[in-house]
């Protein structure tokens, strides 16, 4: 066992490393324990806005959203794997080679994310509440029980979404279903009692009343579901081949109108072929939305429904703009370094493919501004979304180009984006706050996106060109 998670360990930094780079990936934890410790001081400054036990439920349910955000890898990481490092695997998909027994290898492979992405992201978040909190005078128990809280948040959503990764594996329409039922239970009992479901998340609790019992619940929260995901997980289901039509031609003359449709085409079969679009559309976008939905919707009675609608839609279109990054996710600098084809180019055929996906959060928020009430205020909110998801889509490229996945855990790259992102979001949400319609000023983000485009391909467009001519240059050894 000590050997299969030691070389799970090497194999995950390895890849971290040689996909972001190793002081970069390194320094990664220091950038959120700086941004904790830091945050601990605003405290007083934030609690006036935002109350302390809310600001722990949107914790809470970020970290749970994280979990099913980082699972949600293993459903892709074996095609990941092939594009960036050519006939390469993961160890957990392979069972078939290993004497040893599928599901021993994948609860291996779990318990390496748990304990890997702990000491990576929440241990420097607790740590850095904690050191605060000297300054501050917040308790030391407080910090100590919230780092143990959000780990448990944490652990759930990796549990909860290898159970639903090893139902998808097993049948799609079953793991379909059986969202489709829980929803429609879910909200049946919200529409029957009035009490969001949210309020019982055992984690928060936990939090919120520790005791052992507690301690107790939320542990069978986790072990529950990943027990389930070991009984329904099968090595054989991890390959299958299939047949694809020849969808070429006809979406190219579809798509004969735009600019690069053969770009286009190709990304929108990648994506489809992959099983990326499916599994990234369900568990790292519709589950993590519908999450956050729950938990925002505690903060009613804190503050006015539109404002808990403003915020969720400002969420989804920050959610919606990591698209790019499924976009991007298997691109390799050597599939186009001998074809006559600019950076810029291949940039722009992935805005065109991100735009062609963004009719999927208009439609959560139409189903969302129905559910709540608030379909009077739906133009502004869907410009609202739309204007964070494509500044954030500018943001990623002027930074990372066509490697969002490897540069964003550059500590500088992540910082920059943060202090964008976060200005802009900060911004539009407080002004919807004061009336839903002046969200309609968001719009004005469409302008700094018009130029980090525009810069951002004139900048990856000159390194991809100096990196040409210095290979033009090199001797030959």
């Amino acid at each position: 066992m000590a050997s299969l998670f030691l070389n799970m360990v090497k194999e995950e930094w390895r890849i971290h490393s040689t996909m972001f780079g190793s002081l970069n990936f390194a320094l990664f934890p220091v950038l959120i324990f700086g941004i904790a410790f830091m945050g601990t001081f605003l405290l007083p400054l934030i609690s006036t806005s935002l109350p302390g036990g809310e600001l722990v439920i949107i914790i809470h349910a970020s970290y749970l959203m994280f979990g099913f955000m980082i699972c949600a890898f293993g459903l892709i990481g074996n095609e990941i794997m092939s594009r960036q490092f050519g006939e390469a695997s993961l160890l957990a998909y392979a069972a078939r080679i290993l004497p040893l027994d599928g599901r021993y290898i994948l609860s291996i492979f779990v318990i390496k994310d748990i304990l890997y992405y702990f000491v990576f992201w929440i241990l420097p978040l607790g740590a850095g509440f904690l050191l605060g909190s000297l300054f501050t005078g917040i308790p030391a128990f407080i910090s100590l029980k919230l780092m143990l809280t959000v780990t448990l948040s944490f652990m759930t959503g990796v549990a909860f979404c290898f159970l639903f990764s090893s139902l998808y594996e097993r049948s799609q329409p079953a793991l379909i279903l059986l969202l489709v039922l829980s929803g429609a239970g879910i909200l049946l009992g919200f529409l029957l009692t009035g009490i969001n479901p949210a309020q019982f998340f055992p984690p928060l609790l936990t939090f919120t009343r520790f005791s052992l019992e507690m301690l107790i619940f939320s542990l069978a929260g986790i072990i529950i579901p990943f027990v389930l995901a070991l009984l329904l997980f099968s090595p054989e289901t991890t390959s299958r081949s299939s047949e694809h039509p020849d969808l070429m031609k006809p979406m190219l003359r579809f798509f004969s109108g735009i600019s690069h449709p053969s770009l286009v085409v190709k990304d929108l079969l990648d994506l489809w072929r992959s099983g990326i679009l499916v599994g990234q559309m369900i568990f790292s976008f519709i589950i993590p939305l519908l999450i956050i939905w729950f938990f925002l919707s505690l903060l009613i009675g804190i503050i006015a429904p539109i404002q808990v609608f403003c915020t969720f839609a400002a969420v989804t279109g920050i959610i919606a703009s990591t698209m790019y990054t499924w976009l991007s996710i298997s691109y390799n600098p050597g599939f186009y370094a001998m074809l006559p084809v600019r950076i810029s180019s291949v940039i722009k055929s992935k805005i065109l493919c991100f735009t062609l996906l963004q009719p999927v959060p208009a439609y959560i928020i139409v189903i969302m501004a129905l559910v709540s009430g608030n379909t009077a205020y739906l133009l502004p909110v869907l410009v609202l979304t739309f204007s964070l998801s494509y500044f954030g889509l500018s943001v990623t490229i002027r930074l990372t180009g066509l490697t969002p996945n490897e540069m964003l855990y550059h500590v500088r790259v992540m910082g920059l984006f943060l202090l964008l992102i976060g200005s802009a979001v900060s911004i539009f949400t407080a002004v919807s706050f004061t009336n839903p319609w002046y969200a309609l000023s968001s719009a004005v983000l469409f302008i700094p996106a018009y130029y980090f485009v525009r810069t951002g391909c004139r900048r990856w467009e000159s390194l991809d060109e100096k990196n040409k001519d210095e290979i033009e240059i090199a001797p030959i050894s």
